[in-house]
């Protein structure tokens, strides 16, 4: 990633109203749940997102899993063929359900959750980012999570996809929890360094604690007004880069106001501005 703007990455969280609808889970089956307008009806689908980013100049993408109007494979196949000719990267599939930690369906969620990297696979993504857990942080909570890590890992032998974790929800709340997850699963899963999932008073030391593990990160900056907090991600931003972190930034906009292209925009050229 010599050319700075190859370290800049989108996701589509950050184009909701772009995109418009939703298609959300139910973990009891493997069947996408029936649209709905979540933003309205949208102006884009996601088979035309790529040629859209690409003339936007962004040439990495991460796609949230309920943007997905199927799972069939041609229809994973023609979304795969719009990201090749289009010249860009599928970086992430963000399987953004499911909880492994959990006492009752934790069983039933990782082979929910085992069916949506294998999509990961078929689109040709380079990782899958799965929650860890949504229970509070106990040993019993850590012991379900790390246990079914290992049967995504084992499902996924032979595979170039890496499977990546995420410091978000209950389980993963302190960067103690982030790093015994971490070391029980001995590098076969990376770390996804979140800038807005934690908040209060330690939040930068938090991050100083588990970016230098991080591989992937999601570059979060507040918005109010139509303003970004400049102050908080400029401290996020440094975090990052001092800690030694060279992956990509995957900018993460989630405010009504300014537009979304123009949000990501103010969010990009602040991150390249300050790459060192």
């Amino acid at each position: 990633m010599a050319d700075p703007n190859h370290r800049i990455a989108v996701s589509t969280w950050s184009l909701h109203r772009l995109l418009g609808t939703t298609f959300p889970h139910d973990l009891s089956t493997d069947a996408i749940g029936e649209m709905e307008e979540t933003y309205g009806e949208g102006e884009e689908s996601l088979l035309g997102l790529p040629s859209v980013l690409a003339n936007h100049g962004y040439h990495r993408l991460e796609i949230v899993s309920f943007h997905l109007r199927s799972r069939d494979p041609v229809y994973l196949g023609e979304l795969r063929d719009q990201l090749r000719v289009s010249g860009v990267t599928l970086q992430t599939l963000l399987v953004d359900a499911g909880d492994m930690s959990d006492p009752v369906h934790g069983s039933r969620d990782t082979r929910w959750i085992a069916g949506w990297v294998d999509v990961a696979n078929m689109l040709g993504a380079e990782n899958a980012r799965i929650i860890a857990g949504k229970q509070k942080f106990s040993p019993e909570t850590m012991a379900r999570s790390v246990a079914g890590f290992k049967e995504l890992i084992a499902a996924n032998t032979g595979s170039p996809l890496r499977l990546f974790t995420e410091n978000w929800f209950d389980l993963l709340s302190t960067p103690a929890a982030v790093h015994e997850l971490l070391d029980r699963l001995e590098g076969q899963v990376g770390l996804l360094a979140d800038f807005g999932n934690w908040t209060g008073a330690d939040k930068y030391e938090g991050l100083k604690s588990i970016f230098p593990r991080a591989e992937l990160c999601h570059a979060k900056a507040g918005f109010s007004d139509g303003l970004m907090d400049e102050a908080d991600y400029g401290l996020c931003v440094q975090v990052a880069e001092e800690a030694g972190y060279s992956g990509p930034y995957t900018l993460i906009f989630d405010a009504d106001h300014p537009s979304e292209w123009a949000g990501l925009a103010q969010e990009r050229d602040f991150i390249l501005s300050r790459l060192t």
